[in-house]
């Protein structure tokens, strides 16, 4: 038996909404797949599912006692008057009565069941219809008031995990009339019920803030109760919640130097008390994501980086140096790409400012890269024009970029940017058009020079940990050090080794480049053991030694070159080939927003994420992976230069039931659908055939090979055909025009 915990959050009122249900395991999957495809969900609401094991004898480790027939017996008689109840009830509800009598026996209901949210509805019209009736008596008013806190009170005495009796007691306190200083002791009793109940921990927070107490104080009430319990995830939690606070204000003994490493020493008591104890584990995570991370927002990398040259043509857009070719830009522009270490918002001409000769980019627009409707986002792209109506072919130009310095850079947590930047570059505008080899085909195998480990291009393509020169790292690196140090004492387990590898991980990234290689390949034997001792988790640490594999090839530019080529027939592109890595996730993107052309092919990625990050992009190999839709392929859309695309022997159209198919809007959502051309022509097929018209229409391809998958055939190709207008080579076959 499985039960699904289904939550969304981002409703009004930040309210979360939690729903049960027991479902047998043949058919909890086809369920899950017929409601989500029913659902509107609104692009900023996030959704997630979760399967949780449940077992009916066992319940957050307590056993469930068996029942006795005498208590059988009792339960049924309870339901059948809980039945009476709830049908006089619902007549009193329908019919909007509020009297004494009515109001009464919900009452008798909630007392039997705490959980009959109607009930607690309903009692807040029954008091709202009270207070319309009587004159401005501020004791009488208080008397209806604490009538439900007592009715609250009772109800949680029957169970204190009653989602509907906690928001009746907040509703009732956020009314003003009532007295707040019983609140904390009654939050004692029922936290000594159960240390652990979220109920009462999210409660409590809010009591707090009514009655303005310290966050100091609540910090030391979260000391006392994981003192008395080290697997008190909440006070865990909790304690995290308000040294968050304390050390975003920089509170009087809470800088993040001082006091980050004395919270370390008060987990490992925790974790070395009882290593298989998940809380301290989770709260270690925790703060070293605080050691790492810094709060505002840094400019981690950007196209063209500072001192790069490019070279640009008439009719397309060049790369740097070496005539490092995209695929053209008919527009005349070529791309100003800026990467965040995190989300942020408010890049535009304001706040980002160009000073150049080049004419008509006085008011560049700044757009975000992100998911649809989506105003943040780690990457923002300008397009800088290089072709007016005034002659500037066969000049040099110099482009002077500033990131910051007017306010109004701001992260998604509400930090400003702080740290401005400048980089310069020079752009080349020729007077002459290249010769292109485009309408030719593209081949992953001829025509490659290897990268000349010794050249100084790279040095100037590539910007490498740009971000570490803007953080106080130096206790942060004693911080880490010591905990690798004490962690390298700790029996072999499973939660060790991976806690290890994540504390090399924050230190490789705040480390030299001299001692990265050497963190980096202790980290991938770490994976490759946790990949052999816990198959329950393999694909996780798949992913993060994907990560950490892709972070060592990016550390230094001697790594990166190792892997780079240059393409003779397309001008000398830029190749970057991570092929044969068994690559399950891309990562370090922003280190690559050089990059022309990338082979992927022979990995076992699911996905494209982070890759439209690449704005250069104009080849992209992906053959055999295990890509099972076109939906994951979703982030392609935002690669305006792609033109070569080769996705075969994948794992496209072999499911029937695809869960990535829901990172793309439905079409029967979809506000566009009606207006579509190609939709109205060929309804059944665009509708057969949905995801891949979503991608696949926002692309300008003219290479593409979908050969080896499911989907590839006659039908498919005749509809590809109709969405991708330009289309010169499809499975290696050039199309007659």
């Amino acid at each position: 038996m499985l039960t699904l915990v289904y939550s969304t959050s981002s409703l009004p009122g930040r309210q979360r909404l939690s729903l049960s249900l027991s479902l047998s395991l043949s058919r909890c999957y086809v369920t899950l797949a017929g409601d989500l495809s029913n659902q509107k969900f609104e692009s900023h609401t996030l959704a997630y599912l979760t399967f949780v094991s449940y077992h009916r004898r066992n319940m957050h480790g307590r056993p469930r006692k068996a029942y006795k027939p005498e208590e059988e017996a009792a339960s049924a008689a309870k339901a059948a008057k809980l039945r009476g109840l709830q049908s006089q009830f619902m007549a009193n509800h329908h019919n909007k009565i509020y009297t004494k009598e009515a109001v009464d026996l919900s009452t008798k209901l909630l007392e039997i069941n705490p959980e009959a949210y109607t009930a607690w509805n309903y009692r807040k019209l029954a008091v709202e219809d009270k207070l319309s009736r009587i004159e401005s008596d501020p004791d009488l008013v208080k008397t209806i008031l604490d009538e439900e806190l007592r009715v609250v009170e009772s109800a949680l005495k029957q169970n204190f995990k009653s989602y509907g009796a906690w928001h009746h007691r907040k509703w009732v306190l956020s009314k003003g009339h009532s007295s707040v200083g019983n609140e904390l002791r009654l939050l004692d009793q029922f936290q000594k019920l159960d240390t652990r109940n979220f109920h009462a921990w999210n409660y409590r927070r809010f009591v707090v803030e009514l009655t303005k107490r310290s966050e100091q104080d609540e910090l030391e009430y979260t000391d006392d109760m994981i003192g008395s319990d080290f697997s008190n995830y909440s006070a865990w939690h909790n304690r995290s919640v308000l040294l968050s606070s304390l050390l975003a204000r920089k509170a009087d003994g809470f800088l993040p130097n001082k006091k980050i490493p004395d919270e370390y020493k008060l987990v490992q008591n925790a974790i070395f008390t009882d290593e298989d104890d998940q809380s301290g584990w989770f709260y270690h995570l925790w703060l070293l994501d605080q050691t790492v991370n810094v709060e505002t927002p840094l400019l981690t990398s950007s196209w063209p980086s500072h001192g790069s040259r490019i070279s640009l043509y008439a009719g397309c857009s060049n790369g740097s140096f070496s005539k490092l070719t995209t695929f053209g830009s008919e527009s005349g522009s070529f791309p100003l790409v800026l990467y965040f270490d995190q989300a942020v918002g408010g890049v535009s001409s304001s706040t980002v400012t160009i000073d150049s000769e080049l004419k008509g980019n006085e008011d560049l627009v700044w757009e975000p890269v992100s998911k649809k409707n989506s105003q943040v986002s780690c990457v923002w792209v300008a397009r800088l024009k290089y072709i007016s109506s005034e002659p500037c072919f066969g000049k040099e130009y110099k482009v002077k970029v500033r990131v910051g310095n007017s306010p109004g850079i701001v992260s998604s947590r509400g930090f400003n940017f702080s740290a401005s930047y400048e980089f310069v570059f020079t752009a080349h505008v020729h007077d002459t058009v290249e010769e292109s080899s485009q309408e030719g085909i593209v081949s992953w195998t001829d025509g490659f020079d290897i990268w000349d480990a010794e050249s100084k291009d790279l040095n100037a393509l590539a910007t490498l940990d740009r971000s570490n020169a803007q953080m106080d790292s130096k206790w942060r690196q004693e911080a880490i050090a010591e905990e690798i140090d004490l962690f390298r004492e700790l029996p072999d387990s499973k939660i060790g080794k991976l806690t290890l590898a994540r504390l090399l991980m924050a230190k490789a990234m705040i480390s030299d480049d001299a001692v990265k290689g050497v963190h980096y390949n202790e980290i991938l034997e770490l994976y490759k053991d946790l990949m052999a001792l816990d198959s329950s988790h393999y694909q996780y640490y798949k992913d993060e030694h994907s990560v950490a594999l892709l972070r060592k090839v990016t550390s230094s530019t001697e790594d990166l070159s190792g892997h780079l080529f240059r393409c003779r027939n397309m001008n000398n592109s830029v190749c970057l080939r991570l092929n044969n890595l068994s690559l399950s996730r891309i990562a370090s993107v922003e280190k690559l927003l050089f990059v022309q052309m990338l082979d992927l092919s022979h990995n076992e990625l699911h996905s494209t994420e982070g890759l439209e990050a690449m704005q250069l992009l104009s080849c992209l190999n992906l053959s055999r992976n295990r890509i099972r839709s076109f939906s994951a392929l979703d982030s392609l859309r935002h690669l305006k230069q792609l033109r070569v695309l080769d996705v075969s022997h994948n794992h496209i159209g072999e499911h029937s039931v695809d869960t990535t198919r829901y990172l793309c809007s439905s079409p029967l959502s979809n506000s566009e659908w009606p207006q579509d051309e190609v939709g109205s022509q060929m309804p059944s097929l665009a509708t057969k055939y949905w995801d891949a018209y979503f991608v696949l229409r926002d692309l300008n391809l003219k290479q593409l090979d979908i050969t080896g998958n499911v989907i590839a055939g006659d039908e498919f190709s005749s509809f590809v055909l109709q969405v991708v207008p330009k289309l010169v080579w499809l499975d290696g076959k050039k199309l007659e025009i």
